[in-house]
């Protein structure tokens, strides 16, 4: 199953094994129960510690990973290749012992949880944020035998994805109950767990002492200005609601200077790895509300808690553009996503749409149609906006329809899931209906700045406005990233504004030292 190379890697990574694991394959004569276990024999042949178990379980094809000492089980219902294999990996090690990346506090809260949780966590192998949510929730399996975790390939066992309706991955259950959709974090399945998680993580973060810069946005342009603000010596926090931002819902990356290749994830963890080098508070999970001043800038998070500072850099990114016609909101996760790659496999075989012709819109097309019956794009302006390389591409498919002047008015459904959408030809006035099962909304970004209207200044789309020094109308108060109203919405050229920024608030911190208050200094 596995070739030479990757053996030679996952055998070096064995090594780490501490504690006998031992593996319990469900499989029967399906061509992927036989590759899953061969998977597993590959496993059993490189390290002395893993043992194999063959059985005839719930789920065929599936594989669970067992501490038998104590109990703990982490469980892949489909055969955990493409982005899930570092899955799989990760539980191999965490379950024979290797340490789990977390911090003291937060294994102890998982030990202490009270009952059982048994997960279900419906994936897609092409989806980029499903590693994410599967890795958080076996690292609680792997820590606390009461909670297990079982990955399905949704691809594979779509008898229970249309029972289930599930038309979007991640989809959690919890004990047989919807518990999430879309990527979640650690710390934001604790708050749901542990219902005095967040209250006691707002008094923590409202005892804090001042900083002298703190950063609001945890993506490129906030870790990059986070780290040039510790490198300074700075007392420095950063405060993300996600850690990562937009950058960890994105796939390939083949434009990050001086890296030919990358994927969103993985640039996510190198860049929290590299901001966690330095000597900044990172408080995530946290989303910023408010913004004002009292002698020190004051900034109210979600939770009530208020942390306060000599000067702010914000960098709270963008989020994908919604449609905002009737049907979107009823039917978004079941037929209406924003994610190609993540949920696209659920669609195979069925016809879906595009919404808009830019370059993710046609990419998103193309990606589409490999795995689609029909792809019909709809763009609203008279031509493409895409690159000619994607647009001759697109027209090369003979499965890709692509229509101009087209103005979207509804998405349609029977109560469960889409079935259609209806349009407007912006040429004729003409209305038009398309028989879909599923619609993907490419039409760019708008950025997260409505909570700061009123406090500073922003263009009539919603950007922060900055100077080159990434300053805003407001001394003091910094900005940097998709953000702000820079023309370029790059990765970059964020992480560039954010160390730009950065400085700025340096260089202003020097200026205005005699303003210094005695609260800041005793801190």
């Amino acid at each position: 199953m596995l070739d030479a190379n990757l053996k030679n890697q996952l055998q070096t990574y064995l090594q780490n094994l501490k504690r006998p694991v031992e593996l319990v394959v469900s499989a029967d004569e399906s061509k992927k129960s036989q590759e899953l276990k061969s998977l597993a024999q590959d496993i059993v042949s490189l390290s002395s510690l893993v043992s194999l178990k063959e059985i005839q379980g719930e789920r065929t094809p599936a594989m669970t990973v067992i501490n038998p000492q104590i109990n703990t089980q982490i469980s892949f219902a489909g055969l955990p290749m493409g982005h899930e294999f570092t899955s799989l990996v990760l539980a191999l090690l965490h379950t024979g012992g290797h340490p789990i990346k977390l911090s003291d506090e937060i294994i102890q809260q998982i030990r202490d949880l009270p009952g059982k949780y048994a997960f279900e966590t419906y994936v897609s192998l092409t989806c980029q944020n499903c590693p994410d949510v599967i890795q958080a929730l076996n690292m609680m399996a792997a820590i606390n035998p009461n909670i297990t975790n079982v990955m399905i390939d949704g691809a594979l066992f779509q008898d229970e994805v249309n029972s289930r309706n599930i038309m979007a991955v991640p989809s959690v259950y919890l004990n047989g109950e919807v518990f999430a959709a879309g990527r979640i974090s650690i710390g934001e399945i604790l708050n749901k767990l542990d219902t005095n998680a967040a209250s006691r993580k707002a008094d923590e973060i409202a005892e804090k002492a001042p900083f002298e810069v703190l950063v609001v946005g945890g993506g490129p342009a906030g870790a990059a200005a986070a780290i040039y603000a510790a490198r300074k010596g700075l007392r420095t926090g950063i405060v993300a609601d996600k850690f990562g931002g937009q950058v960890a819902e994105t796939v390939g990356i083949e434009n990050f200077i001086s890296v030919k290749s990358t994927e969103g994830p993985k640039l996510v963890a190198n860049l929290e790895a590299h901001v966690r080098d330095y000597e900044v508070d990172i408080m995530d999970n946290q989303k910023a509300v408010s913004l004002g001043t009292d002698g020190l800038f004051e900034l109210e998070l979600a939770s009530g808690a208020k942390l306060r500072s000599r000067t702010i850099l914000l960098a709270t990114g963008a989020r994908w553009r919604e449609m905002n016609v009737p049907g979107e909101k009823e039917y978004r996760g079941k037929g209406v996503a924003y994610c190609p790659h993540c949920d696209g496999p659920l669609f195979k075989g069925k016809r879906v749409a595009v919404i808009g012709g830019g370059n993710s819109g046609i990419e998103a097309a193309i990606d589409l149609a490999n795995i689609v019956e029909h792809v019909t794009v709809l763009e609203f302006d008279k031509t493409l906006r895409a690159d000619d390389v994607l647009q001759r591409k697109a027209a090369s498919m003979g499965n890709i329809t692509i229509i101009t002047q087209a103005m979207t008015t509804e998405v349609t459904g029977d109560g469960t899931r889409v079935n259609g959408l209806n349009y407007t030809d912006r040429a004729t006035g003409d209305s038009h209906h398309v028989t879909l099962a599923g619609i993907f909304v490419q039409i760019g970004l708008v950025p997260n700045a409505e909570w700061l209207k009123g406090t500073i200044d922003l263009t009539p789309r919603g950007e922060i406005i900055v100077d080159a020094r990434g300053q805003t109308s407001v001394p003091g108060i910094f900005a940097a990233g998709d953000v702000t109203d820079s023309p370029f919405k790059q990765i970059i050229i964020a992480m560039g504004s954010g160390a730009n920024a950065s400085l700025g608030a340096f260089d202003y911190l020097i200026r205005h030292s005699d303003e210094e208050t005695a609260e800041t200094k005793a801190a």
